[in-house]
């Protein structure tokens, strides 16, 4: 438990004396030790609880149980200076509701509600906390370069890089409550600051842009936020109880009674998860400087909704009504979300749909609930996490160096900044390519989908699974062209860049080559903790040679990294002749000088946000309103 404890309390601390730190020397000193402590403590409580089906504390805190009301009160009044300040009446409304809601549900309903396991710890939990602690942290220390070159471009704006460091490791502990808290009043008051920090980092450029998508945010999420707070009115009114082992225990035994509950926390994680109808927050939390959209994309925020859903699960399955909802809303997302990522030259727009359809396909497992399918939703969240943090850092680090995110704009990468290309290779690799994990994890969801007779969700994941190939091979492709000598910009990368992205790139390949440990020692144990002992159907030998396979691709990729080749470069062959080599300039059929040049096919005529976006949110829509429609009416009786 006092490793729990620390992981929790100790980003706080990290994260207040960061607000008074200006100095940069000073301020990478902290981030980089407190970065390493926080991963370092989260890998040593997984491997002093690998197998574990579920440990549960003794942790009941009078002091914590009064902060509460007091976070509640000062996330509302943070929300409605900023709605004020820019004249967003819905914000300021909408906080105005939830926090009148949650002094309501502290003083008269959770008053008395004891629960005196207030900790916990599973496979599920260490699984997240691994990825929140490395993958968390080690985006933090990519930070430090990143946003010394971001607070150079904005010389003449304040400088309030202590500020956004502090949000980062407030974030991390906030995440670290929501995965060990089993008391359902101390994992809300988390989910909250994970919303309003979500909202600070997405306007923290204070563009109007910036703004408006960070207003949008906070009022998709408070709306999943007050549908969380009923069901904790309904847990705490009808069943007795905020300790979510035994809310989970109950609904196992009686799922007709937890309609409604289930419902309201099924909405909430469909929000923070970004799916249709609310996948727009996300998409607009591109404007953020890329650690933001990193942290919010692989280890944080998304991951929040994921899991609530994964914790449910058990009971999720039992009701027709929200797991139709989340079936078919995650479906849908990976299907629709995986065509409109075809259309999207920016880079950080393509990780972004590619991160909601992933997401898509983690919430459909979730909804499904057998065993093979949580098996498949806790690979696809690791894989995700590593190889998308990966990603984004990549990108993140191209576009301070070249000028650009757009993906037509990596002509020759691998010639002007070979080590990072190489890194962006292998993490896009891992999002599609056999015998990654990725893959073997889309495989184990086409099998849970197939053995649940979900046709449906067999067709969409046909089709989504189509166009995820098409997107990540057009990227994989431009990066991989070599032709002339452009110069290496390379060499002006912050060492911190480096090691953060050294570290995503070691981790992916380190979960292929522990794909099948992982397996034995984190994800099944906690599937037995939850279904008994059950057989998933994996085959831990083909993991193996999975693994194998894996890590053998990963080592021809990386041949040659710090290789200097002294082979005779030969011109370009221009398809003609050539009118200067070094422009790629050729002599046309009429004689008219043209530029050598290659373009993906993006088809925006037919997948663009324009014509996909309106079929998503109007059936997402519907789902949702029908299954809060028949939660409600079975609900009427009870009254």
């Amino acid at each position: 438990m006092e490793l729990i404890c620390f992981l929790i309390v100790f980003p706080l601390i990290v994260a207040a004396l960061l607000l008074f730190v200006r100095d940069d020397t000073m301020r990478s000193a902290i981030v980089g030790v407190s970065a390493c402590a926080i991963g370092i403590g989260s890998v040593v409580l997984c491997a002093l609880n690998l197998g574990t089906q579920g440990q549960y504390f003794a942790f009941d805190s009078v002091i914590v149980d009064d902060l509460g009301p007091i976070i509640s009160i000062l996330i509302a009044a943070c929300i409605i200076t900023f709605a004020v300040r820019y004249r967003n009446i819905w914000a300021g409304i909408l906080a105005a509701i939830q926090v009148v809601l949650s002094l309501v549900f502290e003083f008269f309903f959770a008053h008395g509600l004891e629960v005196t396991d207030g900790l916990y710890l599973d496979s599920l939990s260490l699984l997240m906390a691994c990825i929140i602690g490395v993958v968390g942290s080690g985006i933090c220390v990519y930070a430090l370069g990143y946003m010394k070159d971001f607070q150079k471009s904005h010389s003449d704006e304040k400088d309030r890089r202590p500020i956004f460091f502090a949000i980062m490791f407030l974030f991390l502990s906030a995440m670290f409550a929501i995965v060990f808290c089993n008391n359902m009043t101390w994992l809300f008051t988390a989910w909250e600051i994970t919303t309003v920090c979500s909202f600070l980092l997405i306007g923290y450029t204070k563009t109007d842009e910036a703004i408006h998508n960070a207003f949008r945010q906070i009022i998709m999420n408070i709306a999943g936020g007050i549908g969380f707070i009923f069901a904790l009115f309904y847990s705490a009114s009808v069943i007795g109880t905020l300790d979510f082992n035994q809310f989970i225990a109950i609904g196992m035994f009686q799922p007709a009674l937890l309609l409604f509950p289930i419902t309201c926390l099924a909405f909430a994680g469909l929000t923070k998860a970004a799916q249709m109808p609310f996948h727009t927050w996300l998409l607009g939390a591109m404007v953020a400087p890329t650690p933001t959209s990193a942290l919010l994309h692989s280890s944080t925020m998304v991951k929040a909704g994921v899991f609530l859903l994964i914790k449910i699960s058990p009971v999720l399955q039992f009701l027709i009504a929200p797991q139709a909802m989340v079936i078919l809303i995650g479906a849908l997302s990976f299907c629709l979300c995986s065509f409109m990522a075809i259309s999207q030259s920016n880079a950080k727009r393509v990780l972004a749909y590619s991160t909601i359809a992933n997401l898509g396909l983690i919430v459909a497992c979730a909804g499904v609930g057998s065993p093979e399918a949580i098996w498949a939703a806790c690979f696809l969240i690791l894989f995700h996490a590593v190889a998308k943090s990966l990603l984004f850092l990549c990108v993140g680090t191209a576009e301070h160096h070249i000028g650009s995110r757009n993906i037509e704009d990596m002509d020759l990468l691998f010639e002007r900044m070979p080590h990072l290309a190489r890194f962006m290779m292998i993490g896009i690799m891992c999002m599609f390519i056999a015998p990654f994990g990725m893959l073997v994890a889309k495989w184990a969801t086409l099998v849970s989908f197939i053995d649940a007779r979900q046709v449906i969700l067999l067709i969409l994941l046909a089709f989504g699974s189509a166009a995820t190939f098409m997107f990540w091979a057009k990227w994989l492709g431009k990066l991989s062209g070599i032709a002339g000598s452009p110069k290496n910009v390379e060499i002006t990368v912050h060492k911190s860049e480096w090691l953060a992205i050294g570290l995503m790139g070691f981790l992916s390949i380190a979960c292929c080559a522990g794909l099948p440990f992982l397996s034995s020692s984190i994800v099944m144990p906690y599937i037995s903790g939850v279904y008994g002992l059950v057989d998933t159907g994996i085959d831990q030998n083909l993991l193996i040679f999975t693994a194998i396979t894996a890590v053998a691709v990963v080592i021809v990729v990386l041949a040659g990294l710090s290789h200097k080749s002294n082979k005779r470069q030969v011109d370009i062959y221009l398809s003609g002749v050539s009118a200067d080599n070094a422009q790629r300039t050729y002599h046309g059929a009429m004689n008219h000088v043209v530029t050598a040049t290659s373009r993906n096919l993006y088809l925006d005529s037919i997948f663009g946000e324009k014509k996909m976006t309106p079929v998503g949110d109007i059936c997402c829509s519907v789902l949702i309103i029908g299954a809060f429609m028949y939660s409600l009416y079975t609900l009427i009786p009870l009254i």
